[in-house]
């Protein structure tokens, strides 16, 4: 059968600067394209990868954001940006966006971590920490009371969101002969400066952005492009973030492919590239060490020192590639920057001695969609998202019917809706997600804080049940997750009760999946004493101290230790007494170098080894001590090289 040629142009990546003859003729702007319009089905975008033309992105609504694929969109529903905005529209109050979002993040007084000193990292300064979306929450809660007692109008509205300017929406809409019914072509306003917006025939500039195909000049063998290259219109990307940065200067005109063809995907032709990363961020505790510095005084640590040594380098670095790109830049069609936070902002815009960028430059515009970290393949999405046309249904807003109209469909069967979630059950969902994230991070005393603040029980029940019908508590997620650190704080110091069954008719202990969380459930039952449960009744075996667990595990390990050195002593003396079995060459080297393995074990073996029979709170601290020496002897070696 005969292929429709409108739906083998929508198959195709239609790219921005390259469209078709065919579809540019009969393009029309929507007529109100400035309007935010709700959408039937979420906005698609042509691709390669896609035999029938209907794949396309995934949506939040409530945070208007577009995702790429299903994964994306799952997690943005787990990120604080998200559950803030649930937050926000519980309180009637207007959605952030990303953006506005990470500069309230930038502008919290206390760390996100909410520890109260810098270096320290032991379990039991997590108790302190804090999540960002509580930090953020406190802190509005504390100016909103403080402007509701002082009446004051002027205090610190701009630190707190909610009220952002609704502004323009981020497509502009463009209807064409060629598309169904309510189905509309979409470029992103940043493609156009405000002076082409303003033009009454926005259709005729589209237009004039065409460009013909080249065949760019191959590279030198340095991977330098001639001069030539440099001069047809060109965008410039950059993100930074967390002691991340990637650039890319990318060409606008189309690459030539076979027979005149010309392709978008992977076809681009990136005129100059560039990424950077330095240690710059406090583990686990979200905030750079500048800012750490400004907020508590400067801190004496070799974390800290290394941390403000890479700061300062990658400032350095970061602007003189700047200065090595100034004619890049000063050509540049369009510059796309996300750099949040006063200090990448400043570590771009100054002010400083041979400035390259201008914080007022009429070019510079910001992503209008979600991204992730600064990396070069980021920077190639966003050009390819940016400069590639969308395709969407929009649905024309229904008109109220009459009250008799309402009377007449309120007889007629309506199709089930889902209701939305009570306030109630939002907050139940955030406490779920949150204690599950303390488990499986292992992090006890910041769950038992948790609980303390929030004024939860030890049995709370996990939102949403059908969800968690396996594991519907903290114990039972606990054992199934092989925590028993976590299983044997949540019985002897947060109290939980081991006799509470699941769905299934299963204790907490019988989702145990190995011994050491099983012993947990047995040192538990030792501690809170035999009254306190019916521990028989919880399916738990008789009591056993810490220190008998202790003495078995410790047992066990120095017997298989020395069962593994008898077995090596027996191979290495099999092998000097009986040698190569086989006298070829190759056979012979092969038996030396497993002789040589017997002997010396490798680094990985021997932290093996330590690590063995250690709980896990044992382990992480272990691995704390060893990066902090080995961030002692890089100072070190800096500082002699200096």
């Amino acid at each position: 059968m005969a292929q429709n040629p409108t739906d083998e142009l929508l198959r195709r990546p239609l790219y921005v600067y390259d469209l078709p003859p065919e579809s540019l003729g009969g393009l029309t702007l929507k007529p109100d394209a400035d309007a935010v319009v709700e959408a039937a089905t979420p906005p698609r975008q042509t691709s390669e990868a896609s035999p029938d033309g209907t794949s396309g992105s995934q949506t939040c609504s409530l945070c208007k954001l577009s995702f790429v694929t299903v994964l994306d969109q799952r997690s943005h529903k787990k990120s604080d940006l998200h559950h803030y905005n649930l937050k926000q529209k519980l309180r009637g109050q207007s959605v952030v966006t990303e953006a506005e979002f990470e500069k309230l993040i930038e502008t919290l007084e206390e760390s996100l971590s909410g520890s109260d000193s810098e270096d320290t990292e032991d379990d039991e300064d997590q108790g302190r920490q804090e999540s960002t979306l509580t930090a953020l929450l406190k802190k509005q809660a504390r100016l909103t009371e403080k402007r509701n007692n002082n009446n004051n109008e002027d205090g610190d509205d701009d630190e707190v969101a909610g009220r952002p300017g609704k502004g323009k929406p981020p497509l502009i809409w463009f209807s064409s002969p060629l598309l169904p019914e309510n189905t509309y072509f979409g470029i992103y306003r940043a493609l156009f400066s405000e002076e082409e917006q303003r033009q009454s025939d926005l259709v005729d500039v589209i237009r004039k952005k065409q460009l013909e195909p080249i065949a760019m000049p191959r590279p030198a063998k340095d991977g330098t492009l001639p001069p030539v290259a440099y001069k047809g219109p060109h965008f410039f990307l950059c993100m930074m973030g967390g002691g991340h940065f990637a650039a890319m200067v990318v060409s606008l005109a189309p690459r030539s492919g076979k027979a005149g063809s010309t392709t978008m995907n992977r076809e681009a032709t990136v005129l100059a590239h560039k990424t950077f990363h330095r240690y710059t961020t406090r583990r686990k505790q979200g905030g750079s060490q500048s800012a750490n510095d400004n907020a508590k005084g400067k801190a004496h640590s070799a974390g800290s020192s290394l941390r403000r040594y890479n700061e300062t380098a990658l400032v350095e670095d970061i602007r003189a590639l700047l200065h090595d790109w100034k004619g890049l830049l000063d050509t540049s069609e369009l510059l796309f920057i996300r750099a949040t936070g006063t200090t990448n902002r400043r570590t771009l815009f100054g002010p400083y001695e041979g400035q390259v960028l201008q914080a007022n430059d009429g070019r510079i515009r910001g992503f209008p969609f979600s991204t992730r970290r600064a990396t070069q393949n980021e920077l190639m999405r966003s050009f390819i998202e940016l400069t590639r046309l969308k395709v969407r249904e929009i649905v024309p807003a229904k008109i109220e019917p009459k009250d008799s109209d309402k009377a007449a469909q309120s007889k007629a069967s309506l199709k089930p809706v889902k209701p939305a979630l009570s306030e109630e059950e939002e907050t139940a969902l955030l406490h779920t997600s949150q204690l599950q994230a303390f488990v499986r991070r292992s992090k006890l005393p910041a769950l038992l804080s948790y609980l303390t603040k929030n004024g939860l029980s030890p049995d709370f029940d996990f939102y949403p049940p059908e969800q968690n019908h396996h594991t519907p508590r903290l114990l039972h997620y606990a054992a199934s997750q092989n925590a028993a650190p976590l299983v044997l704080g949540i019985l002897t110091r947060a109290g939980a009760n081991p006799l509470l069954k699941n769905t299934e008719g299963k204790t907490a202990f019988e989702l145990a999946g190995d011994r050491p969380t099983r012993d947990a459930f047995r040192v538990a039952r030792s501690e809170l004493s035999e009254a306190k449960w019916d521990w028989d009744s919880a399916k738990v075996p008789p009591a056993m101290t810490k220190s008998e667990a202790d003495q078995r595990d410790e047992r066990e390990k120095h017997e298989a230790d020395k069962k593994e050195s008898d077995r090596r002593k027996a191979e290495e003396e099999r092998l000097r007494v009986e040698g190569p079995k086989v006298s070829d060459t190759k056979t012979r080297n092969k038996n030396v170098s497993v002789v040589a393995s017997m002997v010396a074990k490798t680094p990985q073996e021997r932290r093996e080894e330590e690590a063995r029979g250690l709980t896990p709170e044992m382990k992480m601290r272990l691995e704390r001590e060893r990066r902090a020496r080995a961030a002692e002897e890089r100072m070190k070696r800096l500082q002699g090289g200096s």
